[in-house]
């Protein structure tokens, strides 16, 4: 089945016009008419908290290590097929890569044993969807808006504590096992071999793992910065003032940032210069990057009269997005010699996000599908459709929904709802 011009327009756009947690299962329905296919499963490298996403085929077990190799697969803008190692064995997919995020996310499509290729014109469509979504959503990263921000914070740590106690559980019980079959007490020389053979290579298994995880959730120091660098350069190309750059040094450049603190920093920091660039005589301005054990500190320094104004600062985005990172803002400014803006964020997760800054922060992600629904006038009945669930999964929802933001009707919600928006 061709996709026509028009059609692929209303396709992408209501796409992209969906809840987070409906993107995916969209465009798996969308691409199915070109590209038949039993499951859509993407790993996508802008959302630190939930990179590995999937559709259908539940009995599948695919992971996202499994998926890993596939951000290398063939060239970025032209899809891939062929055979790949999904859900423990051989299957034929198509793999779409998109550049449109700096670290690359790609989209695969699971299909039928034996399926004939996809043509060109599908391929073509299938790769201009997938870059318009990635593209989307890394806005929305770059831009770490305060709402989306905290709840990403709470989700990141989250995962990361979840994942951290079952790998330490697992390297635990492996080392154990490890321990015993070393042992010269025992007799069987040849199990003893196998057995450590097989205990030592899913440690190492694990590890590699472990070590994926981390690079799709974060973000080395130095390469973080370099991005942010990259981002001011062309702010100040035609102005007189001069940028210095002060990125980590040393052990710490290499240390990994949470994906939501690099993204907050780098919006911050770029906020802050637009303040600083306001004022009068100001010859030489300083960025820098700082990393204790526990912080990140981001300073933006200027060479002006040392009399900026406090108001500026306090304003919109900027303590906005601090205050969801469980962050905060220093100034210190000296007549005649200049002023230090510090942004310090911390590297762990603020044990209780500002929800005052969204009313919709403490929603998980299907209650928020469940409350754009309400605040569109549907019913118990239409939404368990749309979201594909039960009528009494929807009605658990919607109690949660009104206990969470302390409201007593789903007007009211749905009226909070449009205010938050």
């Amino acid at each position: 089945m061709e996709l026509t011009a028009t059609g692929a327009l209303s396709a992408a756009r209501d796409i992209i016009g969906r809840p987070l947690g409906a993107v995916l299962p969209r465009l798996s329905e969308v691409l199915a008419e070109l590209i038949p296919h039993r499951a859509a499963v993407e790993l996508s490298t802008h959302c630190a908290h939930s990179p590995f996403k999937r559709t259908g085929a539940p009995e599948l077990p695919i992971t996202a290590a499994e998926l890993a190799p596939l951000l290398a697969a063939g060239t970025a803008g032209r899809p891939w097929q062929g055979r790949a190692v999904l859900g423990g064995a051989e299957r034929d997919v198509v793999a779409v890569r998109s550049d449109a995020t700096a670290r690359g996310s790609v989209l695969v499509l699971v299909r039928e044993e034996g399926a004939a290729p996809a043509e060109e014109p599908a391929l073509t469509v299938a790769q201009l969807l997938w870059d318009l979504v990635t593209g989307h959503f890394d806005r929305f990263a770059r831009e770490a808006l305060p709402g989306a921000l905290a709840r990403s914070r709470a989700a990141a740590d989250t995962r990361a504590r979840v994942t951290a106690e079952l790998s330490t559980a697992q390297a635990a019980a492996l080392s154990g096992v490890l321990g015993v079959l070393r042992s010269r007490s025992l007799d069987d020389a040849a199990a003893r071999a196998t057995a450590t053979e097989l205990a030592v290579s899913a440690l190492i298994e694990l590890r590699a793992a472990s070590d994926r995880d981390r690079s799709i959730a974060e973000e080395p120091a130095f390469e973080a910065f370099a991005r942010l660098a990259d981002g001011l350069r062309p702010m100040l190309r035609h102005s007189p003032v001069r940028l210095e750059l002060g990125p980590p040094d040393g052990p710490d450049a290499a240390r990994g940032l949470p994906g939501d603190v690099a993204h907050g920093a780098r919006a911050v920091v770029r906020a802050l210069l637009l303040v600083v660039l306001e004022q009068e005589a100001v010859s030489r301005v300083h960025v820098g990057w700082t990393l204790t054990e526990h912080e990140l500190r981001a300073t933006v320094r200027d060479d002006g009269p040392g009399l900026l104004d406090a108001c500026p600062l306090g304003a919109g985005s900027i303590t906005d997005r601090l205050e969801a990172l469980g962050g905060r803002l220093d100034m210190d400014a000296v007549p005649g010699w200049g002023t230090t803006l510090t942004a310090t964020v911390p590297l762990t997760v603020p044990e209780a996000p500002t929800a005052a800054l969204d009313p919709l922060s403490g929603l998980g992600e299907r209650e928020v599908e469940v409350l754009t629904h309400l605040a569109l006038g549907h019913r118990n009945r239409q939404i368990a459709q749309e979201l594909h669930i039960s009528e009494s999964t929807v009605k658990f929802h919607v109690a949660n929904i009104l206990n969470k933001l302390g409201v007593g009707s789903r007007g009211e919600a749905a009226a909070l709802f449009h205010r938050a928006a």
